[in-house]
């Protein structure tokens, strides 16, 4: 165990409509950059995991369970390169942290990434107030300053709506993936044996968390990862299994060069079919998700304060399986219901609803009429959170292998 150093500079977080919440600054001291839209957590666990995603891009991120920084950090529990969040609001950072794997403290962490954090806050006031106003702009600060001030410059951050933060986040060149879930010593035998012909998967990288990839290659998969602007050409030309389109931040509708690539790789695949050949599966998550849905012809809107936890229940309507699921979305896609009875992506009779949120009602999966399309809102890769869903991977991988065995 170590101590955690923590600042003695009391610091607050201004919102954009002129609250005030006061606290102790801790990682990094914060700049004018230090702003964000503000959201809740409710995960119990998976600080790191969070701290990591790149879905969090432009915001600040308040947890509402009352300690966090109990186990410290480590390398394996990291979910991208680096921090991509803008600041971090606790109730209370611990002035502990112990666990095995753990490598350094939480203070440390954001302190080295250059991330604000604030704690001694009244996250559940925060937290009634966000759901009551909904997600707002914000900067975390020191309290030495200007309070009128701040509030112009919560006022000045700007909004995620129209902003294409996955060309922010995405991967500079595409690259091979090969780590698994569980990295174990050399002298222990795996449990399993992978399947012995590889299901070769292009990832186009909105955000992707590392997690998703564990999970591919945990299924025997071969890993390559491709940016954000990779055309459709570029993609087919790894004469792929499956195309995974990964999570990411911000508005969906602003990713113009993904969903026009998505819309050709759809087109491709209803022409294959068309000429009696099979089309290849694609798999969406979370932004993913939202991009598919868009680009079979649907729309997304905002929501109030978005789905950021590990336990939201979502109902699989075909089924009436429900599944408790981790999430981290602002954005939703927009569906109607027909005269038949059917729950469609609205603009696209041939895009079925397969998933409900069971708190509000928002569409969480989709999935074609007649092709092997389909995608969630939420994470089947957990990491952290529940692994009901994980089941997904392996109905994009059956998938897979019908294609793989026709097209050979």
């Amino acid at each position: 165990m170590a101590e955690i150093i923590q600042h003695s500079i009391k610091g607050v977080l201004a919102l954009a409509t002129g609250k005030i919440f006061q606290g102790t600054l801790f990682g990094a001291v914060p700049s004018d950059k230090s702003g964000g839209e503000v959201v809740f957590n409710t995960s119990l666990t998976g600080y790191q995991e969070i701290l990591t995603d790149p879905s969090y891009h432009g915001q600040i991120v308040v947890m509402t369970p009352s300690h966090i920084g109990n186990t410290g950090v480590n390398p394996e529990d990291v979910e991208s390169r680096k921090i991509f969040l803008s600041g971090f609001v606790v109730q209370e950072i611990s002035g502990l942290f112990s666990n095995w794997r753990a490598t350094g403290s939480l203070s440390d962490y954001l302190a080295q990434a250059g991330v604000a954090g604030l704690s001694g806050v009244d996250t559940r006031a925060l937290t009634r107030y966000l759901r009551t106003q909904g997600a707002v702009n914000g900067v975390i600060a020191p309290l030495s300053r200007d309070l009128k001030s701040l509030i112009k410059l919560a006022k000045a951050v700007p909004s995620l709506e129209g902003r294409n933060l996955a060309a922010e986040v995405t991967s500079s060149q595409s690259y091979t993936w090969n780590q698994s879930s569980l990295t174990l010593p050399s002298n222990v035998p795996v449990s399993h044996a992978r399947p012995a012909q590889k299901m070769k998967v292009v990832v186009m990288d909105f955000g992707v968390k590392q997690n998703i990839l564990r999970c591919l290659v945990d299924l025997g998969c071969e890993v390559r990862v491709v940016p954000s602007a990779t055309s459709s050409d570029q993609i087919l030309d790894y004469n792929p299994d499956g195309i995974l389109l990964s999570n990411g931040p911000g508005d969906p509708a602003a990713v113009e060069d993904g969903i026009k690539t998505i819309e050709t790789l759809i087109k491709h695949n209803l022409h294959q079919k068309s000429q009696g050949n099979s089309p290849i599966p694609m798999f969406g998550i979370c932004l993913g998700n939202q991009l598919l849905g868009l680009a079979l012809g649907g729309n997304t809107y905002k929501l109030k304060f978005g789905h950021h936890g590990a336990n939201h229940p979502i109902k699989e309507l075909e089924t009436g399986r429900v599944d408790i699921t981790s999430q981290n979305h602002g954005f939703a896609v927009e569906g109607q219901k027909t005269g038949k009875g059917e729950w469609i992506v609205k603009g696209n009779k041939d895009a079925l609803v397969t998933h409900i949120n069971l708190n509000d009602e928002a569409i969480e999966g989709l999935r074609h009429k007649t092709l092997p399309l389909f995608s969630v809102q939420y994470h089947p890769e957990a990491s952290a959170g529940p692994h009901d869903a994980r089941h997904l991977f392996n109905r994009f991988y059956s998938l897979m292998e019908n294609y793989h065995a026709k097209k050979n």
